[in-house]
């Protein structure tokens, strides 16, 4: 049931949510719908909204855009051309270092209302109401997938970082196992839509460029702006949930209390606060909470939240080029880390822990991390996806393994529906 309310708005279903996602894959070659699934979350989740465009830009273009909406992603390889590195491994699927739109359709949730921004909004409300949705018994059909490296290998390599870390060489390190497979047939919305069933998220997004998308269900913020506010919100720490409220209380209490994660957590966020600095005014950063504990359907977060306000006429490009990639999914110090990265992981990261957002005309913006989320190539009908952990000295290698499991338990599950 539809009711047009003022022009350009409508009284929606989730009927009509699903028709509207069908309708601008078929109809755009860049498509990005975001959706907290209205989880509380400091500074909120993603706004609940859509965007779609038939062609795209540069990160550089797009920075040099100040008064326009741009919608985007940037891979984790934009960091070579910030800093003197390189992406040696093979890429499971060749990811654009980054892809930007400026949207020519734009759907706004609130609630059961959705505002329709376009020209034409009646007439494209009525192409959606009366698009014919195809029904499939699968989201994936004949999916093959296997890990890019043994669990014997996690071990071998995770022990030669802890040398690193003994050796001076880094403090703590992120390191990230890939999976990569291959389809028959690939629904992405249904597959996108099943993913976040099994494990909603605050910053969940399925972004299209052309025949490459990503479907994420993200609980990590990268950079949130409001105004002159600059927000960070890095994870690190987690634990599973329990089978009764009991358990799950004790596994939360134990993730306060761990020495082991909040020391991990508080070198991330001690490196979010130098790389801020760049950007802030003098003495104007703070830790608005430290060893936050949320928790989501599959998994318990320690999570912090850094601010600053910012200095006058930063542009997007170089917010990007003072803080990416996020230092949750490097390590510290960032540049030996993504060194190290780069030559003891077996895949090239591309959109994996990257980062997909949005823009307003005033300048604000919300960014995510790319991770629990599946890249695809439609066109050659194949996937990857990575999950990860960070590696301190005290860190024991079968409890890192079974989080980076944990972690992707979710995308198994939709994998297997």
């Amino acid at each position: 049931m539809t009711q047009q309310l003022s022009s350009g708005q409508f009284r929606i279903d989730q009927d009509w949510v699903l028709k509207l996602l069908h309708w601008t894959d078929n109809n755009y070659a860049y498509v990005a719908y975001f959706n907290s699934h209205g989880i509380s979350y400091p500074y909120d989740g993603f706004r609940h909204q859509l965007f779609a465009a038939q062609s795209s830009i540069s990160l550089s273009q797009a920075s040099a855009l100040p008064h326009r909406q741009r919608v985007g992603i940037v891979s984790y390889d934009q960091k070579n051309i910030y800093e003197k590195l390189a992406s040696n491994n093979a890429a499971p699927i060749d990811c654009p270092e980054s892809e930007f739109f400026i949207p020519e359709f734009q759907v706004i949730f609130d609630g059961d209302l959705a505002t329709i921004i376009h020209p034409n909004a009646r007439q494209i409300f009525n192409e959606i109401q009366n698009f014919e949705l195809k029904v499939l018994s699968r989201t994936i059909t004949n999916p093959t997938v296997h890990s890019l490296l043994t669990k014997d290998a996690y071990f071998k390599t995770f022990h030669k970082i802890q040398e690193h870390i003994l050796e001076g060489d880094i403090y703590e390190m992120n390191y990230c196992m890939g999976f990569e497979g291959t389809f028959e047939t690939l629904d992405a919305i249904g597959f996108y839509l099943r993913l976040c069933e099994k494990s909603p998220m605050p910053f969940s997004a399925f972004f299209k460029a052309k025949n490459k998308l990503v479907l994420g269900a993200s609980p990590e913020r990268f950079l949130k702006r409001a105004g002159n506010k600059l927000i960070a919100q890095p994870i690190k720490g987690s634990v599973k949930r329990g089978n009764t409220p009991a358990e799950d209380d004790a596994l939360a209490a134990q993730l306060r209390s761990s020495e082991k994660e909040q020391a991990e957590n508080l070198m991330i966020v001690d490196l979010m606060r130098n790389d801020l600095a760049k950007l802030a005014q003098p003495g104007k950063i703070v830790v608005e909470e430290l060893f936050g504990i949320y928790q989501f359907r599959q998994i318990t977060q320690m999570i912090s939240t850094v601010s600053c306000e910012m200095k006058p006429n930063i542009s997007l490009e170089q917010v990007f080029r003072q803080t990416f990639p996020m230092g949750s999914m490097t390590g510290a110090p960032k540049i030996k880390c993504m060194e190290l990265i780069d030559h003891y992981e077996n895949f090239k990261r591309g959109w994996f822990s990257g980062s997909i957002g949005y823009v307003d005309e005033q300048g604000d913006f919300d960014w995510n991390v790319i991770i629990r989320s599946v890249i695809v190539d439609r066109e050659e009908k194949k996937f990857y996806f990575a999950v990860g952990s960070a590696i301190t000295s005290d860190a024991d290698a079968v409890q890192e393994y079974e989080e980076c499991q944990l972690k992707a338990q979710a995308i198994f599950a939709t994998l297997l529906d």
